[in-house]
């Protein structure tokens, strides 16, 4: 189905469409998911809401952007509620205990593995997930929608809702601090 017949189809409550939907998105709405809150029972839940939210809301879908780039922004908006939500409990004592008091990476990470990281690659990307967490949220949602997912950057800037520039900023930050993160960390690892 193409993606005007499949809004249509899914407008109109077609269950092969909402298969055909989840068979097409799924997979990259829980790896963007995972990316962003590095934990498999919270990425599965979004990715759930994500798919409710989009039967839900199907029918205001107004064809400004790309499907994909409108399940994305949904995506990023459901992990973004998620953060805000667990910010002060569990995300606090979860980076306080990937990186103790004094925001440097620790030598001890815990167990977290993406599934679309080679194993050889897996140390070097485990690292840079944990230091994706300590870049505010703004620019760990660019990074991770451009880096890892892939998405271009007018991609990244519907699905953040701002403006290309913004993105390129964002991604200019980002990298800087992730630059300097992995800096401290590698000659600490030495």
């Amino acid at each position: 189905m193409k993606e005007k017949e499949l809004i249509t189809a899914l407008s109109e409550g077609r269950e092969e469409a909402y298969k055909e939907l989840f068979n097409l998105f799924s997979d990259r709405i829980y790896n963007t998911a995972l990316s962003v809150l590095q934990h498999q029972e919270d990425a599965e839940d979004i990715t759930q809401e994500v798919f409710v939210e989009i039967y839900r809301s199907v029918k205001n879908f107004r064809h400004d952007a790309s499907l994909s780039t409108w399940i994305y922004k949904v995506t990023v908006s459901k992990c973004t509620d998620h953060l805000k939500k667990n910010k002060a409990k569990k995300r606090f004592a979860f980076i306080t205990s990937l990186f103790g008091n004094d925001n440097d990476l620790q030598h001890d990470k815990p167990h977290f593995e993406h599934p679309g990281v080679l194993l050889e690659q897996k140390e070097h990307s485990k690292v840079l997930f944990f230091a994706l967490l300590k870049l505010p949220n703004n620019q760990q949602m660019a990074y991770t929608l451009a880096k890892i997912e892939g998405l271009s950057y007018a991609e990244v800037a519907s699905a953040l809702g701002i403006s290309v520039p913004a993105v390129e900023s964002l991604m200019f930050r980002a990298n800087e601090n992730l630059r300097h993160l992995l800096s401290i960390y590698y000659k600490k690892n030495k």
